[in-house]
């Protein structure tokens, strides 16, 4: 299986050199020994054309600093992109902005929260079962995460997989199209986080708290698990 990943965004130039790009944190994530899985790019924010959906094995979109209601062309051209790969039965997931992108493709209401950002280290409580979670998935998980923007109201078909008091819709699993999403950033590592949180630290209050947050562990293994099982349950014939 091919997973192609759209890019959408890139780290604050302060400290891009010093990181994988987000594309690449994702591979480093779902790059596992025995797993039969191979990456592509598509970098929509470098102008790169998006593919035809039917020649697609699965999709991946990416954190951005962008809105999804911003007026850029490439994102609704990620909408319609992501409309047409739920018609084709696409396996797609989405993290973060792509997240939030695919529930606002598909019928739901993303905006900014009137919460204010989220950063640092956050928990969930795992509200749904589904085929591809683990036996043993615990009752809560935790990730980084760095938005404002938050899903409000969910598409239609859609079931709640993560939820806290701050994000109630911190995950979703799209039960009529093979789909899942989630908030937060199982691919970014402290360090990445620590430099993230400290670059916009003139514009997001909490950074030393948040930062501090990050000595407590994080579930980006267990996240990158159900990742490869839903991939593998949900491979198109």
């Amino acid at each position: 299986m091919i997973l192609t990943t759209i890019c959408t965004g890139k780290a604050p130039t302060s400290i891009r050199s010093d990181f994988p790009s987000y594309p690449e944190m994702f591979e480093e994530l779902l790059s596992r020994p025995g797993i039969d899985l191979e990456f592509e790019t598509v970098s929509v924010i470098d102008g790169e054309k998006l593919p035809d959906p039917t020649t697609l094995d699965a999709t991946l979109i990416t954190g951005s600093p962008s809105s999804v209601y911003d007026s850029e062309s490439w994102i609704s051209e990620l909408r319609d992109f992501v409309r047409w790969c739920a018609a084709e039965a696409v396996p797609q997931i989405g993290v973060c902005f792509g997240h939030q992108l695919i529930a606002h493709a598909l019928g739901g209401r993303v905006t900014k929260s009137d919460k204010g950002w989220g950063v640092g280290r956050h928990e969930y409580d795992l509200r749904a079962r589904t085929f591809w979670l683990s036996e043993d998935a615990p009752d809560k998980i935790a990730l980084s995460v760095s938005h404002q923007d938050q899903v409000i109201t969910p598409p239609a078909g859609t079931q709640p997989i993560m939820s806290s008091e701050f994000t109630p819709f911190a995950g979703l699993w799209y039960e009529n199209a093979p789909i899942i999403s989630i908030q937060g950033h199982p691919e970014f590592s402290k360090e990445f986080a620590t430099a993230l949180y400290s670059a916009r630290a003139d514009r997001i209050e909490g950074v030393s708290k948040a930062i501090d947050s990050l000595d407590m562990p994080v579930d980006n293994d267990l996240v990158s698990d159900w990742v490869i099982r839903f991939l593998n349950a949900s491979k198109k014939a």
